[in-house]
């Protein structure tokens, strides 16, 4: 759903963005560690006026974003619970500031809403990271996967689609977009909860889930202890979701991961060749 339209100076973009990020999450009045080296990075460099776009991109842009994935790496190594593989967090991370890089003004807050599907649905597996200030928001707590990416009601998803009516969770990046009513049933009953609509943007794994109605919601089958299963959505607990989703809506970050080999090889963002070369791209 992405095409190379964002044709911008990366950096310059990149460091703007996530100062204007300092000003959207309450308590961020002081730049936070990852601004103030990218400011320093940038101003290091003040002949790049000079300098063509792809040459920034295949040089510059990956240089920061491997620094800004170090660092974030060393500052939740120690906040972050168990996950089903160790590059769990390095794959988002390195996903989450290639995409900044390469579309700042796509990227509105300095929110990052990770869930880990290596681990089973009776396993907290999802965070919310300010990305920012480098602290856990929320986390971890209890998530949804979708019905058609495992066999029984609770466990661990071991497949993944992109496909309308698959009814299974869709792995890699996303854009979140606005909020909503979220109708939907559970049990035989209706409920209602906040929604947050998602945009893909790992090309070939969740480009089709805005089309499919895969959005973050919070649902009742989501509780302390379990997840049941969605339609492919990443539900949460509903009174998370009433405090969570409205924060990360309009310009925060969504990625979901699981050990597949496959998707971590292919997708745009998850891998550091790709997303390197994704970001280069982009910002040509």
């Amino acid at each position: 759903m992405r095409s190379n339209r964002y044709a911008m100076n990366v950096f310059a973009g990149a460091v703007a963005t996530l100062a204007v990020g300092s000003r959207l999450v309450p308590g961020h009045a002081e730049s936070g560690p990852v601004l103030r080296s990218a400011v320093a990075f940038v101003s290091a460099r003040s002949d790049s006026s000079a300098t063509s776009a792809s040459s920034l991109g295949s040089a510059s842009s990956m240089s920061s974003v491997a620094s800004f994935t170090s660092r974030a790496l060393s500052a939740f190594s120690t906040a972050v619970g168990p996950l089903s593989r160790t590059n769990a967090l390095e794959s988002a991370f390195r996903g989450y500031f290639a995409f900044k890089a390469a579309h700042p003004g796509e990227v509105k807050k300095p929110l990052l809403y990770f869930v880990d599907y290596g681990l089973s649905s009776t396993t907290p597996r999802g965070y919310v990271f300010d990305m920012q200030s480098l602290q856990v928001v929320d986390g971890p707590f209890m998530v949804a996967h979708g019905r058609g990416s495992s066999t029984s009601q609770y466990g661990v998803p071991t497949r993944f689609s992109n496909a309308s009516g698959s009814n299974a969770t869709s792995l890699g990046l996303y854009v979140a977009e606005g909020t909503y009513d979220f109708h939907g049933h559970s049990g035989g009953r209706a409920y209602s909860s906040v929604g947050m609509r998602l945009l893909g943007v790992s090309t070939g794994f969740n480009d089709n889930a805005f089309d499919r109605r895969v959005v973050a919601h919070g649902a009742p089958y989501v509780t302390a202890d379990k997840a049941g299963r969605s339609e492919g959505c990443p539900a949460m607990e509903p009174a998370r979701a009433a405090r969570l989703l409205p924060k990360l809506a309009q310009g925060g970050m969504v990625f979901l991961f699981a050990p597949n080999d496959e998707w971590l090889q292919r997708d745009p963002w998850a891998s550091s060749t790709s997303a390197a070369s994704q970001s280069a791209s982009s910002g040509a």
